[in-house]
């Protein structure tokens, strides 16, 4: 099924906030920018003309703020609002709005509400974010960077108390994600083969009922997991 980049329209009198927006969209697959209004009315101009996924919505804008322009919108997209102030988020959250974003946006935290919007998405819908071919990469958090994990290139992770080691074809990385949380991200190849390991399947060299090869490793399978897995890898 053919599937199209979240269209993302970009709304806020700054053009510095604009452009760091712009930026944070372009380092993530599956999403693009689909616009620029440098206020609500050329928003609402905007909004006739095309059908954006998702809007990134300054509050404070000369003429119409973007609460009360969204409050005239009676069909409207997504929606994360962005401000430098936090005395409007209660306000944004009751309009419903995906998430709220206090300036000067990080990328750690622009990742989360990308993230929030795409747990909304229904799981039947066509998108990126629903296809198999699109979970090409996650962004994890390394020492005090976010980098880019490309999953083809991940052999197995290792839970080590409060820290998650990913071991790749490159190396080895060390996070503080907990697994069971990133086991939710990953894609069907990648199978929880014991509590502290998952294993990318398409590195798998040899299994038996009590573990696998990967690499130069064997790594356990525990008895709670060992029924799905072992059904899993003779299929």
């Amino acid at each position: 099924m053919p599937y199209h980049d979240v269209q993302c329209l970009l709304v806020d009198d700054e053009p510095i906030a604009r452009r760091i927006l712009k930026n944070h969209l372009e380092k993530v697959n599956g999403f693009s920018v689909a616009g620029e209004c440098c206020s609500a009315l050329e928003c609402f101009s905007a909004l006739q003309q095309q059908q954006p996924d998702l809007l990134f919505l300054d509050i404070q804008m000369p003429q119409l703020n973007g609460l009360e322009f969204l409050r005239s919108l009676h069909h409207r997209p997504r929606v994360i609002m962005v401000s430098a102030h936090r005395e409007y988020a209660l306000e944004g959250f009751e309009l419903d709005v995906v998430d709220y974003l206090l300036k000067p946006v990080s990328f750690e935290r622009f990742l989360k509400a990308l993230d929030k919007y795409r747990q909304l998405q229904p799981v039947s819908a066509p998108g990126p974010l629903n296809m198999e071919e699109a979970r090409e990469h996650l962004f994890i958090r390394v020492d005090r960077k976010t980098v880019k994990l490309v999953l083809a290139e991940v052999l197995y992770m290792e839970s080590m108390s409060d820290y998650l080691k990913i071991y790749t074809t490159g190396g080895m990385l060390l996070t503080k994600e907990k697994i069971s949380v990133l086991e939710q991200k990953l894609p069907p190849e990648f199978m929880r083969i014991h509590r502290s390991y998952i294993l990318n399947s398409r590195h798998l060299q040899a299994f038996t009922q009590e573990f696998v090869e990967v690499g130069d490793r064997q790594l356990p399978i525990s008895r709670s997991f060992r029924q799905e897995v072992l059904e899993q890898l003779s299929r």
